[in-house]
């Protein structure tokens, strides 16, 4: 006996079949996304510059010795310098006896040299000079010693909880180390923090100093991050290398207005660094894409203030929240504002009280605080009783 379906049965039954369909899809779309590729590093992070987000990874937080991305640091630390007036470009750096002693790759300065800020910061980025390294770091804090200490300093600002410098070259040294994380995070700091500044990491060659016999200019020395010449989207950043450790490599590149940052540790030479970094970054830019969800600085919302000199005020975030996703999921992103209620007065000026919610399919995949975009003062006696009376009586505080 065949048995017939009712209409709504019938409906019910092919909603159920959309839904199975579309989280197939949805699973299969996902699915399609494959693991990062294998490696023939000791440690490496694949970071997606804007977000922040890292994207794939192996041993990120292993302490290794960073030889010459040391220099990373030590070139940050003078645009710092620079940005805040106390050294110059044009100023002019005595060179000591120290930084002309200085083995290794090197920009060939002489002692008794005075040398310009803007010559030994692209003799640090781009030459790897160890030379320049230790006259840029006398230069800005007097010895290396408290330059280290500058460097160190710095290093826990940014959030570098795995490194400690000894030196302001990244020469051998026992209590010297960084990790792949950390490094991936000054890389970002670099390209976003002085953006005037960050051209001198794409340059490919640079020229310094003559020949004391000819007075014929020095040849050129060339960049040793060979993918500035084969990946038209890399733009830096910087190579490193020591026996104890291997070759490393802090790259990065933009395309269609994305930029990753890989930083890889331990290859076994140049060829394998440069091989390998492009693997990681054809993966993120293949597989990944950004979405904005929120600028920051914007007002979002407008909420209630009790007991304040005013009755409301916005709320936003500080700066702009960017998710990175499995390339063609970024629609099924979803935001939604948590604000702690009652906000009672006083509050100041960025003070959390509230929290942006990223979600995914139901999950949670990114949160960032939500801020007070203005300072509120208490307000007068009178408004404050009024505010208590109210909030007792409607139950929103006891």
């Amino acid at each position: 006996m065949t048995k017939f379906l009712s209409p709504a049965r019938r409906f019910a039954g092919l909603l159920a079949l959309i839904f199975c369909v579309s989280a197939s899809l949805s699973q299969a779309q996902t699915a399609m996304i494959p693991s990062p590729p294998e490696l023939a590093v000791k440690s490496y992070v694949l970071m997606d510059a804007d977000s922040g987000e890292v994207l794939a990874s192996d041993n990120p937080e292993e302490r290794l010795h960073p030889a010459s991305l040391t220099k990373m640091m030590t070139a940050y630390i003078a645009e710092v310098e620079l940005a805040a007036g106390n050294i110059k470009m044009d100023g002019q750096a005595l060179i000591s006896k120290k930084a002309w002693s200085m083995g290794g790759s090197t920009m060939f300065l002489e002692v008794g040299d005075k040398v310009s800020v803007s010559d030994l910061l692209h003799g640090i980025i781009i030459a790897s000079g160890n030379d320049a390294s230790v006259a840029m770091a006398e230069h800005i804090a007097g010895t290396e010693d408290a330059f280290v200490q500058m460097m160190n300093g710095t290093a826990k600002r940014l959030g570098m909880k795995n490194t400690h410098f000894a030196n302001a070259a990244g020469w051998p040294a026992q209590d010297h180390y960084s990790t792949a994380y950390d490094l991936a995070l000054l890389a970002a700091h670099i390209v976003k923090d002085y953006p005037e500044n960050y051209p001198i990491y794409s340059q490919k060659y640079y020229q310094y100093g003559v020949d004391k016999r000819t007075g014929e200019p020095l040849d050129r020395q060339a960049n040793r991050n060979s993918l500035l010449w084969t990946n038209p989207y890399v733009d830096g950043l910087k190579t490193g290398h020591i026996e104890a450790t291997g070759y490393h490599l802090a790259v990065t590149g933009k395309k269609e207005g994305q930029r990753l940052i890989a930083v890889l540790l331990g290859a076994k030479s140049e060829k394998q660094r440069s091989e390998e970094a492009q693997k990681l970054l054809t993966y993120g830019f293949r597989f990944y894409e950004n979405v904005d969800i929120k600028k920051g600085g914007e007002a979002l919302q407008t909420t209630k203030v009790w007991k304040g000199s005013v009755n409301e005020i916005t709320l936003g975030i500080d700066k702009d929240l960017i998710v990175s996703v499995p390339r063609g999921t970024g629609k099924n992103l979803k935001a939604s504002m948590e604000v702690d209620t009652p906000l009672i007065a006083p509050i100041t000026k960025g003070q959390k009280v509230g929290t942006v919610k990223v979600t995914q399919d139901n999950n949670v995949i990114k949160e960032v605080p939500l801020l007070a975009q203005q300072a509120v003062d208490k307000g007068a006696f009178f408004k404050r009783l009024w505010d208590s009376i109210v909030l007792f009586f409607t139950g929103l505080i006891k």
